[in-house]
């Protein structure tokens, strides 16, 4: 369920989109499964794949909030990075894979009618803000970690 993790005037669209988590990671798995550029994930157990994204889509209001620190971020996409290395994804897809959990959650809240008034666009540019910063250094940790091992993988 929203928490208010202190994330200002977005939290309506934050709820919206915690609230949709399940319809959202069913679209994203779906291009998943058919994307050009994510031909790994397209073979992937996907309950394993929905229970990475729901996590993403259900508990977005933790991860853009002020509460969560850069070295939270860091420590947990970190993590996957090197757990994806570790699994066998190309980075590219890793980061493709990111990129595309982001388009499905811009593309609910354009569909959501919550922009029709200039302080829900208002809103909306917050929350597209909070997202960006978070998506980037979500994907900038991933690689890192990634990196990390392959140039020192775990147990050598």
């Amino acid at each position: 369920m929203f928490q208010d993790f202190g994330i200002g005037p977005s939290r309506d669209l934050v709820q919206l989109i915690e609230q949709s988590a399940d319809e959202l990671t069913k679209s994203c798995l779906k291009d998943l499964g058919s994307h050009w550029g994510t031909p790994t994930y397209h073979t992937y157990d996907e309950r394993e794949l929905y229970q990475r994204a729901y996590t993403v889509y259900s508990q977005l209001g933790k991860w853009i909030s002020r509460a969560t620190s850069k070295e939270d971020i860091a420590r947990h996409y970190m993590a996957l990075g090197a757990q994806r290395r570790k699994e066998g994804f190309p980075l590219a897809e890793v980061v493709q894979a990111l990129i595309l959990i982001r388009r499905h959650l811009w593309f609910k809240v354009l569909r959501s009618g919550f922009l029709d008034t200039a302080l829900e666009l208002n809103q909306a540019l917050d929350l597209n803000n909070r997202v960006l910063i978070f998506f980037d250094r979500a994907i900038y940790y991933t690689c890192k970690g990634y990196e990390q091992e392959l140039m020192f993988p775990e147990g050598s």
